[in-house]
């Protein structure tokens, strides 16, 4: 067990002095010293493959911030190279992906194939014993969304035209990820992750329909897999939270982990879940007694004494300043519980 194992207590809704805390994207280029090592590579992707720079970039939220716990340093799009897809990240643009648009071109998943992933985690653990490490991936929808529009996009238009007129294939590539997740998030258990967290991104492009047609039936089996199978808490985070919520709840997740359209509470108090979130992001471009305002706002709101970890409702952004970010943990770690 970690030092500090208030994450994990608080997931078991033990009682907890104060609630958790960490941050999405919480080691990245605000910070100086992510800047550094990531000049250390020539592109992203080897970046993210470079075990001694990616365990490194993985402790530094630990090392400056003092959270409650670390997500190793990774990216979602890692295991669709072992289905053959060609992934790259242009500087200043993001991802590009190339894929034929056929399931029947992708491989078969090998897990093997991302061994670093499962190397990072097993070194930084083997580097602290502190805080709890999550490991994660993306859901089955966001994975597929990047296939097939082949970058990021404003309206997924090719996502959705996809999911609608071919149906049949959008659902055998919708099969194939939930396999290829399985195994690969069984491996980072296998190699020690406290925890793992499902990151369902673009989910908020979809109607509630569209979201209960074709990518809740996904995620609930992926999930339901994994709790038979792995013995470690799940949180599964979804954008546009507030319009699945209900669905969501009906998932074996441990953990929903939900944007800002969300009032936390008053869903504190609808269900038992374990619920974690959900600053909006754009707060920390605030003033400081704004951010901490805020921040004490959302904490004074939860009507629970654990079960709750506090995050934002969505990742860090690469221009906010650090000593904002610093400012946060800071006011939630003295904020105690009554």
């Amino acid at each position: 067990m970690p030092q500090n194992d208030l994450l994990l207590r608080a997931i078991r809704k033990e009682p907890i002095e104060r609630f958790p805390v960490w941050l999405m994207r919480q080691a990245g280029r605000y910070m100086r010293e992510y800047r550094d090592l990531r000049a250390r590579e020539e592109n992203f992707l080897s970046f993210c493959k470079n075990v001694e720079l990616a365990v490194k970039v993985s402790l530094l939220p630990l090392e400056l911030l003092d959270v409650d716990a670390i997500i190793i340093f990774s990216d979602i799009l890692v295991p669709l190279e072992a289905l053959g897809v060609k992934v790259e990240f242009v500087e200043n643009e993001g991802p590009r992906l190339e894929w034929s648009g056929k399931v029947s071109d992708l491989r078969k998943y090998d897990p093997e194939e991302n061994s670093f992933v499962y190397e990072i985690i097993r070194r930084v653990k083997k580097a602290q014993d502190r805080v709890p490490v999550i490991g994660f991936a993306g859901a089955p929808f966001t994975l597929a969304s990047y296939m097939v529009e082949g970058r990021s996009s404003r309206d997924f238009r090719n996502t959705k035209l996809f999911m609608w007129d071919r149906e049949y294939e959008f659902g055998r590539l919708m099969e194939v990820l939930v396999d290829t997740l399985y195994e690969y998030i069984l491996r980072q258990v296998s190699a020690g992750a406290d925890v793992i967290q499902l990151f369902d991104s673009w989910t908020n492009y979809l109607s509630r329909s569209d979201y209960e047609e074709y990518v809740f039936p996904y995620v609930n089996e992926l999930i339901d897999r994994l709790k038979k199978e792995a013995d470690v808490p799940l949180i599964y985070f979804f954008r546009g939270s507030s319009s699945f919520l209900d669905l969501a709840r009906q998932t074996e997740a441990d953990v929903l982990s939900l944007d800002w359209s969300v009032d936390l509470s008053v869903e504190a108090l609808r269900t038992d879940k374990v619920l974690q979130g959900n600053l909006e992001p754009a707060v920390l471009y605030a003033k400081e007694e704004t951010i901490k305002f805020k921040t004490l706002e959302l904490l004074r709101s939860i009507p629970r004494k654990t079960g709750y970890i506090f995050n934002l409702g969505h990742g860090l952004a690469p221009d906010m300043e650090f000593d904002r970010v610093k400012l946060l943990v800071d006011t939630v770690k003295n904020f105690r519980i009554n």
